[in-house]
């Protein structure tokens, strides 16, 4: 089965992204990976975001 992933666990690896990225030694190949993945992570944490914001105008209304 597989496990739910949550904001915090992409803000995370975001951030582990981010600390390879300051690498100086990094080639420019794997900081162009480390990127697009960091890019990927930050975009599914802001849907999350988005999801739980659209819950609680749920929760708001009702």
């Amino acid at each position: 089965m597989a496990k739910k992933v949550n904001f915090e666990d992409k803000i995370d690896g975001a951030k582990k992204l981010l600390e390879k990225l300051s690498l100086q030694d990094i080639p420019l190949d794997e900081s162009i990976k480390a990127y697009e993945d960091g890019m990927k992570e930050l975009k599914a944490a802001q849907k999350i975001l988005e999801d739980a914001t659209l819950q609680i105008e749920e929760i708001k209304k009702s």
